[in-house]
């Protein structure tokens, strides 16, 4: 099956423009125990303040808009922040599948130093059974492993949702075994299908791989303590395996740090952190994407394009896909998770947004946010 080809050479131009910026960048301005701030003002603020922070009707109601808090790095300052709800600076979020691009980056980290390759099989690392040894750790990262899963939310009954069932059922006691146990509906690396099982034993293959000695302390070494994030929490299943695809606790602001690791390419106050080249490779359509296959329930109109555990707004014309966000550059990627979480990281624009919200409707227009981002960025500019 041939790969898809995107518009306009668009991937080649983003990838070549982040090759050419790989090398850990001089005079950027990086937090220290806390983020600079340079607060702005002004009608964009006030509409800012308007669209994000009111209210439909009662809290308890949970109707509409329903933004926890914003917190906005501009050129490494941050320039807007606000809270709600009862929420501060200094409470930690559930970043529900925001976590699925913090496993990302520990993955890369631990393809840096040589643990596991993205070409290894996860029965290298992981006793996944012999029927799934065929799927890569690539597959894993693609979402693209063929297994059997059904990624059903509060739309769909209870009694049909695989990641229900992980997260809660009879599978929250030990993830990965449930993941594995659901066995292979097609072969590893044709279709794309996004699975929070994947992520799950993803995290378990990446513990196998560092075994014993990082398995239990890897993110805080790998990524939370290098770039300053005390915040961080990391919930593990009782089998001891990190819920990558949900269970990442943190504030906004250390969540900003994490978007500003991605902002350069892995780079942190000097540090290569992410290997060179894994943020540029995440952040192109997932090679089990452009195969054109996919389970159409994630493949529609106005989804953004999935890289790497990260969503990418690039157009996919052979698939009718247009730009998940026309306000925002092609540049743009996110972690995005449920109930309205997001890190937005916008290379072209020296930006960063993260949002923390209990959204349980889907009126929030992500496009609109980032139109009044950029344009609170504009007039921040030098």
């Amino acid at each position: 099956m041939q790969r898809l080809v995107l518009s306009c050479c668009t991937v080649a131009s983003l990838l070549a423009a982040r090759e050419a910026a790989a090398a850990c960048p001089a005079g950027v301005p990086w937090p220290a125990a806390d983020w600079p701030e340079a607060l702005m003002s002004g009608p964009t603020v006030a509409a800012a303040d308007e669209y994000l922070f009111t209210l439909t009707g009662r809290d308890e109601d949970r109707e509409g808009i329903r933004t926890d808090g914003v917190v906005m790095v501009h050129r490494g300052r941050v320039v807007y922040e606000h809270y709600a709800r009862g929420y501060a600076q200094h409470n930690r979020h559930l970043a529900w599948s925001v976590s699925k691009s913090f496993l990302n980056a520990m993955v890369g980290v631990g393809v840096g130093r040589g643990a596991l390759t993205v070409d290894d099989s996860i029965c290298d690392h992981y006793d996944a059974g012999a029927e799934l040894c065929d799927v890569t750790v690539g597959d894993l990262l693609d979402w693209g492993s063929g297994i059997d899963w059904n990624e059903g939310y509060e739309d769909e009954p209870y009694y049909l949702s695989s990641v229900i069932a992980m997260l809660y059922g009879i599978g929250s006691g030990d993830m990965a075994a449930f993941v594995a146990a659901q066995g292979l509906a097609e072969t590893p690396g044709t279709i794309y299908r996004y699975s929070s099982g994947d992520t799950v034993l993803l995290s378990a293959v990446l513990a196998g791989a560092l075994g014993p000695g990082l398995a239990a302390d890897y993110p805080w070494e790998f990524i939370f303590d290098p770039i300053g994030m005390t915040s961080a929490m990391f919930e593990r299943d009782q089998a001891g395996t990190y819920v990558g695809s949900s269970y990442v606790y943190a504030t906004p602001r250390d969540m900003a740090r994490f978007g500003y690791l991605f902002l350069h390419d892995g780079c942190w106050d000097g540090e290569q952190i992410v290997p060179e080249g894994w943020v540029a490779a995440s952040t192109q359509p997932n090679p089990s994407f452009q195969m054109g296959k996919s389970y159409e329930h994630f493949l529609r109109d106005g989804d953004a394009v999935p890289g790497r555990h990260w969503w990418l707004n690039l157009p996919v014309p052979d698939l009718a896909h247009e730009r998940r966000w026309p306000a925002a550059p092609p540049d743009t990627f996110a972690g995005l998770g449920h109930w309205g979480q997001t890190i937005f990281v916008v290379p072209s624009a020296d930006l960063v947004l993260v949002r923390v919200a209990d959204d349980r409707e889907s009126g929030f227009d992500q496009n609109r946010y980032l139109e009044l981002a950029l344009t609170l960025a504009a007039e921040d500019s030098p």
